[in-house]
C-alpha cells in the first residue's frame, strides 16, 4: 500500500509583528558589526501599537543611533502610511540595552579564566542546534516551507512594486503538500492572509492573488481541479502589523528554519551575534548537512550538535541519513569530523560570520538562500574522500 500523508508549513510576511521585531533586531546586529566586527549583540525586541522596546546585552565599540536604525527597518518593511497606527516616523521606542554580563563573556572571549577549563572562544550558551538538508528542492529544503516563502516573497514584490495599491506589509502563507511514498506530489491547499486597505473587495484579492501569486510560484503540475484555495479566510483584514497583535523577537523559529520538516533545537537567531552558538552553530549544521546531500552520500541528512557554555568542542554531534545514506551513519560522522570544525572560532572563520549580513536572513527563513555562506556546497569532495 502507498504510504500517503499530507504535510503543511507556513512563511509570514515581512510586517507581521514578529517578523518586525526580527527585522530591527537584525538590523541593529548589522550595525554594530559594520563598525566593529568583535561586537557583541543579543538584541530582543518587542513591537505593539505605536511602540517598540528594544531590550538585551551589546558590547562593542560602535557608535550608533539606535533610535534612526529601527525607524530605517520599519520604513523598509513599509509601514509608512498615513493611517497607519504604528508607523516608521511616529512610533514611539524605548531603549533598555545593556553590555553583556562579564560572566558570560569570560566564558565566551579566548582568553583563560578562574574555572574556565581552556583559553580558547568558547560556546555563548549551551544548547543543541540541528541542520537539515534533502533532494526534494533545488535548495535542498522541504518542499512545503519552500513554497510558502515563495508566495510570502512574491506577494511581497508585488506590493513593494506597487501594482496595486491595496496590498499592506502583514501577510502569513500556509502550504499542504501530499506525499505519496515520501516523495512530493501536489498541493493540496495554499493559504494566504494578507493585509489590505478597506476599499477592496474580498472577491477581488481572491482573483488577484490566486492569479499572480499562488499560479506564478506553485509549478501548475502541483496544482489540480481539486486544490484549495482559502484567501483571507476570515473575509477581512484590514487590521494588521504591530497595530492588530504584538511582534517579539525570535516567535517564528519553525518559519525561519525548514517548517516543522527538520527539527529545531529551540534557540531563536535573530538579534544575535555568530558567538551565539544558537545562530552560527545552526548555520553550521545547515552547511554540513547541505554538503552530504550534494555529495550524494545521503538523500536526506539531519545533523544535531550540543555545547556547552564557554567550551569549545561541542558535546555531541549527531548524523542521521534516516535510511537514504549510501554508507552507514558512522561513516558519514566520522567523514564530517574529518572535514569540518564545529568549535565557535572556527564556524566563525569557516563561515565569514563577523560581517554585516543578517538583515538578509530575517525574512523567508534562514535557509534556502544561495548567496549566505552556510548554502554554499564547496566541501563535497572532501567528504567523498574522507568517507573511503
Amino acid at each position: 500500500m502507498a504510504n500517503s500523508f499530507v504535510f503543511s508549513s507556513e512563511s509570514v510576511g515581512e510586517g507581521h509583528p514578529d517578523k518586525v521585531a526580527d527585522l530591527i533586531s537584525d538590523s541593529v546586529l548589522d550595525a554594530c558589526l559594520e563598525q566593529d566586527p568583535q561586537s557583541r549583540v543579543a538584541c530582543e525586541t518587542m513591537v505593539k501599537s505605536n511602540m517598540v522596546i528594544i531590550a538585551g546585552e551589546i558590547t562593542t565599540k560602535a557608535k550608533l543611533n539606535y533610535e534612526q536604525v529601527v525607524r530605517a527597518a520599519i520604513r523598509d518593511v513599509g509601514y509608512v502610511h498615513d493611517d497607519d497606527v504604528f508607523h516608521a516616523d511616529r512610533v514611539f521606542i524605548n531603549n533598555y540595552l545593556t553590555r553583556q554580563s562579564p560572566d558570560i563573556a569570560q566564558g565566551v572571549d579566548a582568553r583563560a579564566a578562574e574555572g574556565k577549563e581552556t583559553a580558547e572562544q568558547g560556546a555563548g550558551d549551551q544548547g543543541l542546534m540541528f541542520g537539515y538538508a534533502c533532494n526534494e528542492t533545488p535548495e535542498m529544503m522541504p518542499t512545503a516551507i519552500m513554497y510558502a516563502h515563495r508566495l510570502g516573497r512574491e506577494l511581497t514584490k508585488l506590493r513593494k512594486a506597487g501594482v496595486v495599491g491595496w496590498l499592506r506589509p502583514d501577510a502569513k502563507s500556509q502550504v499542504s503538500i501530499r506525499y505519496e511514498n515520501d516523495k512530493p506530489v501536489k498541493v493540496e491547499n495554499v493559504v494566504i492572509s494578507t493585509q489590505h486597505t478597506k476599499d477592496v473587495t474580498h472577491a477581488a484579492i481572491c482573483d488577484f492573488l490566486i492569479e499572480h501569486v499562488i499560479r506564478k510560484v506553485i509549478p501548475a503540475k502541483m496544482l489540480d481541479q481539486n486544490t484549495k484555495y482559502l484567501i483571507n479566510p476570515t473575509g477581512r483584514f484590514v487590521v494588521g502589523g504591530p497595530e492588530g497583535d504584538s511582534g517579539v523577537t525570535g516567535r517564528k523559529i519553525i518559519v525561519d528554519t525548514y517548517g516543522g520538516w527538520g527539527r529545531h533545537g529551540g534557540g531563536a537567531f535573530s538579534g544575535k551575534d555568530p558567538s551565539k552558538v544558537d545562530r552560527s552553530a545552526a548555520y553550521m549544521c545547515r552547511w554540513v548537512a547541505k554538503n552530504i546531500v550534494a555529495s550524494g552520500l545521503a538523500e536526506i541528512c539531519e545533523l544535531q550538535v550540543a555545547y556547552a557554555i564557554g567550551y569549545p568542542e561541542p558535546v555531541s554531534i549527531w548524523v542521521d541519513s534516516m535510511g537514504t545514506g549510501k554508507v552507514p551513519d558512522d561513516v558519514i560522522a566520522r567523514a564530517v569530523a574529518k572535514v569540518f570544525s564545529f568549535k565557535p572560532a572556527n564556524i566563525i572563520k569557516q563561515l565569514d560570520l563577523l560581517r554585516p549580513i543578517y538583515r538578509q536572513t530575517t525574512n523567508y527563513g534562514h535557509f534556502g538562500k544561495a548567496d549566505m555562506p552556510w548554502e554554499q556546497t564547496n566541501k563535497t569532495k572532501d567528504l567523498l574522500a574522507a568517507a573511503k
